[in-house]
């Protein structure tokens, strides 16, 4: 039920001590609760929009240089205690919400909140710390009749130790960092042969992102299903819980579609499971908003058992706010002053379904990795049911400093079914021009059979991906892009010059000559487009096109009234209407939004000084032979360089590992010879930079003492 009573101010300035859209969605209820809010930026967010929303914004100290995304060496950044501490003194702010990531569940945060008498929003010092540890968490649960997955879960086991425990906890097993969350690290083992690597592995990542590399065993449960349930609580000893969350789908243990309720669990089980979070929260005197996870076997969906207890507010929280009508961030604020849970279980009710979709910048069509870029166009969905809980604006940079989310679309609906299609329509109404997103494979996740019906486990979306076929740029949608570009031509003429030689219409004193426009559609493939004809201002018509070696058909091109971006396309009968927005730098790239099918495509206009560079590059290769160039397929940071300049290597030999928006990625060679790398661990790397070349291997000397001489004779 939807809360009703008094709406105290019980802070009058509270400090946000987060970013992207969390920070935005808390700055909303402080706005709304007639609280002073301040935002804290890095120079990366300068121009973000949580600054924007704040009424008072506070400038961090410049990131370390070459600090890894994330880790604890950021001192200057949003992990900086001392500069976050020093911007709540400055404006004098009495509380600090962390949101979740960076300093939320940091217990010396907490202390150091209280050392300087300060609230932090979030639990005790005492929970963070048997909470904030999935080994301690673990063990202290199950003394309170919580259920917990079979498993090796003692702190300051060295890696041969694990090895022989994991005999005993049997395979497949899960490893998992005990500090920590949101799958950073977490390595799955089939057989026991990769198990020394993997733990290798997780604990580089381990001790990167947590700044402690303590490891710890689980069975991994065959087709589980995570299932959360959110509970409430004040430190005058009252918990709730507030139903639970469908979190199963995921992609390398982060989730991408959350739901409220679960279509999983029945009353009774709900019931049940919502007790043992409760008992998890009151065995450590639980107070604010917290979520307890737990894995639930979809062969025993009765069954369930403990994984961790999340000390914050979690990503997905939103599900639950559109299903029982209570702000949790409001509750967070009224608990940490003090005040009483006036809400019993009994006034819990769970209404209608609510599903969230992660938008993240990411390319899927290149095993999504992270992408960058700017904002050049933005239209975010609204109308019944829907949520948006976003960071983006037109104009803001999206770098990989910090994690891919740029937005949560929320649909909520009477039942699944609603939820569902209102969902899928908010999601093909997001436009986002100028940065990748996942978008279009929210859609066709969405539109699996297996999700629509609820069959849902952890698993579930690695068996889809294989069959799963993502939009690839089309004939209309090419000559979309070069009439488009053709069209800027005519705005660029008076730039060059007067006369016809200036003109973009392809006169000359022979017959025309069509002007050609070269576009990548992918790392590899690359069309030419032809078009013969004059622009004329926005509109291109009576143009002849010809794509490839196409056949030469007549196409043209118009503006879309009251829509900024919009074109309508028309080429061999098919008309098409897209968004689209043209890069403002040397070549322009060219952003089309085709909105029927909500796919956003970037096709990248190639130089002429990159096609010969390239020209020159597959002529004077010998035939076969492959780049011997190794380019990063993702901006972000070298986090281990695994071999010297010098050193002779073998085709697919590990070169250099990049992280990016915590992903890691693996670079090797691309063939056999002499390897040059430049770089060094925290170097900073672009999309499609040159990390390491390798040279053949030079011919060995002849020896003199083996030369056979000819007859003298």
């Amino acid at each position: 039920m939807t809360d009703t009573s008094p709406q105290p101010r019980p802070f009058r300035t509270v400090l946000v001590a987060n970013r992207g859209e969390i920070a935005c969605r808390i700055l909303r209820t402080l706005r709304a609760s007639g609280i002073r809010s301040v935002a804290v930026y890095s120079d990366a967010d300068r121009g973000a929009r949580h600054v924007q929303l704040a009424d008072v914004a506070v400038r961090l100290a410049p990131r370390a240089a070459g600090a890894a995304t994330g880790a604890a060496t950021d001192a200057g950044g949003y992990l900086s205690m001392a500069a976050i501490l020093a911007a709540a003194a400055q404006t004098g702010a009495e509380a600090i919400h962390p949101g979740y990531g960076f300093l939320s569940e940091n217990r010396g945060f907490a202390e150091a909140c209280a050392d300087a008498g300060v609230v932090f929003i979030g639990p005790s010092v005492h929970a963070l710390t048997v909470m904030g540890d999935k080994i301690r968490s673990k063990n202290h649960v199950a003394t309170f009749g919580v259920p917990v997955i079979p498993g090796v879960s003692e702190p300051g086991l060295s890696d041969d130790e694990l090895i022989t425990a994991a005999t005993d906890v049997g395979y497949p097993l899960l490893i998992k960092p005990s500090a920590g969350g949101g799958g950073k690290g977490m390595q799955v083992v089939d057989e026991p042969a990769e198990l020394a690597d993997a733990l290798a592995t997780a604990r580089r990542v381990a001790l990167a992102a947590f700044g402690d590399d303590t490891l710890l065993l689980e069975r991994l449960v065959p087709t589980p299903r995570h299932i959360e349930v959110q509970i409430l609580a004040d430190s005058h000893g009252h918990v709730i819980h507030l139903g639970e969350r469908e979190c199963s789908l995921q992609r390398r243990h982060q989730k991408v579609i959350e739901e409220a309720p679960s279509p999983l669990l029945t009353a009774e089980v709900r019931a049940r499971i919502g007790e043992a979070a409760c008992a998890a929260a009151r065995s450590v005197d639980y107070s604010g908003a917290g979520t307890v996870e737990f894995l639930v076997s979809n062969a025993a969906p009765d069954q369930f058992f403990f994984m961790e207890m999340n000390t914050r507010l979690q990503v997905e929280h939103p599900v639950t706010e559109l299903v029982t009508g209570v702000d949790l961030v409001d509750w967070q604020l009224r608990v940490a002053a003090g005040e009483h849970l006036t809400l019993a279980q009994a006034d819990v009710t769970l209404t209608g379904h609510a599903i969230e979709a992660r938008v993240y910048a990411e390319n899927p069509g290149r095993g999504f990795l992270p992408s960058e870029g700017t904002v050049r166009a933005l239209i975010e969905p609204a109308g019944p049911g829907i949520r948006v809980d976003s960071s983006l604006a037109p104009g803001l940079v999206i770098g990989s400093h910090y994690d891919p989310m740029l937005a949560k679309v929320v649909a909520w609906g009477a039942d699944r079914a609603e939820a569902l299609a209102r969902l899928d329509r908010a999601l093909a109404d997001t436009v986002v021009l100028g940065v990748q997103t996942n978008v279009e494979y929210l859609r066709l996740l969405l539109a699996e059979p297996e999700v629509q019906a609820g069959r849902l486990d952890t698993g579930l979306i690695e068996r889809s991906l294989p069959g799963m076929r993502f939009r690839t740029v089309d004939e209309p949608l090419l000559a979309a892009a070069a009439l488009v570009l053709h069209a800027r031509a005519r705005a660029e003429a008076p730039a060059r010059g007067a006369g016809p030689w200036a003109a973009a219409n392809g006169w000359r004193l022979g017959p025309d000559r069509p002007t050609q426009y070269s576009l990548a559609t992918s790392a590899t493939d690359t069309t030419l487009v032809s078009i013969l004809g004059e622009p004329g201002g926005a509109s291109v018509g009576a143009c002849v096109v010809r794509i490839g070696d196409g056949p030469a058909v007549e196409a043209s091109l118009t503006p879309v009234a009251g829509c900024p971006n919009a074109v309508s396309v028309e080429y061999r009968g098919i008309t098409r209407v897209v968004d689209v927005v043209v890069v403002p730098q040397p070549g322009g790239d060219v952003i089309l939004h085709l909105g029927e099918a909500g796919v956003t495509i970037t096709l990248v206009q190639r130089s002429r000084a990159r096609q010969l560079a390239d020209e020159l590059d597959r002529r004077t290769r010998p035939a076969g032979q492959v780049s011997p160039d190794v380019r990063s397929p993702m901006p972000g940071t070298v986090v281990a360089v695994h071999v010297a300049t010098g050193d002779r290597v073998e085709a697919g030999q590990l070169l250099l590992t990049v992280e990016a928006m915590k992903m890691e990625h693996k670079l090797t060679a691309t063939t056999a010879g002499i390897v040059r790398i430049t770089l060094q661990a925290g170097g900073l790397v672009t999309l499609d930079q040159v990390v390491a070349s390798i040279e053949p291997e030079p011919e060995p000397e002849p020896d003199p003492a083996r030369t056979v001489k000819g007859d003298p004779e």
